[in-house]
């Protein structure tokens, strides 16, 4: 199946500061939206799109955009009657452990402690105070990324009776028990 390549913008042919693809959190929890941008904007240095800061007529934040680097993370607060849906947000980052230190200064919960990963990164998960669950990667010189491999299925297969790494089993962990953030008052 062949898809026609000018079904989706790439490059410059794109708006500046978003991808063909953007992540979108619906941010339920302590100080909603407002909070997670802030968040955003003091452990990654991100920052806040203004003019596409939309309040609903219910007071909550429908839309609001922070860049990170060269990204952008679209998000609203939750309505009340909306099921729970955690943001599922990876980063590359410079340094692992310091936006870790960062990320915990403000409330977040290590899930997965800085540690070696495929293709010399390291990895690091925290789940944010609204449950967003974050992917860190580690990636500098000596790295080596899927993107940057052969275009193939890679034939390592985890041992069955193997116990499950570190790195998978924190991520199983959060993810079985993962629920809405408890919100006080």
């Amino acid at each position: 199946m062949s898809i026609d390549p000018s079904s989706v913008l790439t490059g410059s042919d794109l708006p500046p500061g978003y991808g063909t693809v953007n992540p979108f959190a619906a941010v339920r929890g302590p100080g909603g939206c407002a909070a997670f941008i802030a968040f955003v904007e003091e452990v990654f240095d991100g920052r806040e799109t203004l003019a596409a800061h939309s309040v609903d007529a219910d007071g909550l934040l429908i839309h609001a955009e922070v860049r990170v680097g060269d990204s952008t993370i679209m998000c609203a607060d939750a309505k009340p009657q909306w099921a729970f849906t955690p943001a599922l947000l990876q980063v590359y980052v410079a340094d692992v452990e310091e936006v870790v230190r960062r990320a915990v200064a403000r409330g977040a919960e290590v899930v997965t402690a800085p540690t070696a990963f495929h293709g010399g990164q390291r990895l690091a998960r925290f789940l944010d105070p609204w449950h967003g669950l974050w992917w860190l990667f580690e990636y500098g010189p000596g790295s080596t990324a899927p993107s940057e491999g052969p275009d193939e299925l890679p034939q390592w297969r985890p041992d069955p009776d193997a116990p499950p790494s570190e790195v998978f089993r924190t991520v199983d962990e959060a993810m079985t028990h993962l629920g809405p953030p408890v919100v006080d008052g």
